[in-house]
């Protein structure tokens, strides 16, 4: 008989904890019918982080992903009102990407989607519970360890 692997364990439960939280974010946002996939929902979470509209390779290198993934998702967002193309002020040859009223109120509803699956998915936990969770996802996001 094999001893289990403890951090083959662990890697498995996060796993399956990142799949159900996407599993359950992906209900509540279905439950809202806001049209966004959630990538899409990445993005416009992304681009509310910016004090003014950003180019899209801000936005790839934020992403952590090639610019060609951001014009995909922006051509979509575009499409339903939620983001638009603007010219930069500076250089006519640079496009931004900013925030319509629609997408800045997509924004806000899912917001309340990723409340809401927060709150189904941290039910079982108590307030200390929580706390203990935060602490170590942190440590594990990044990647300090804290003193002990």
């Amino acid at each position: 008989m094999t001893t289990p692997d403890p951090e083959g364990v662990l890697a498995e439960q996060l796993l399956r904890l990142t799949r159900r939280v996407h599993r359950i974010q992906k209900r509540h946002l279905e439950w809202r019918d806001l049209g966004v996939t959630p990538a899409q929902s990445r993005l416009l979470r992304t681009l509310a982080h910016y004090d003014s509209p950003p180019r899209m390779a801000d936005l790839a290198e934020r992403l952590e992903v090639v610019p060609r993934a951001v014009t995909t998702l922006v051509d979509g967002l575009e499409a339903h009102g939620k983001v638009r193309r603007v010219a930069d002020p500076s250089n006519r040859r640079v496009t931004r990407i900013e925030l319509t009223d629609d997408g800045r109120a997509t924004l806000s509803e899912l917001h309340g989607a990723r409340r809401s699956a927060a709150e189904e998915i941290l039910a079982p936990l108590t307030e200390k519970e929580r706390q203990v969770l935060g602490v170590l996802l942190d440590t594990l996001v990044d990647g300090d360890i804290p003193n002990r």
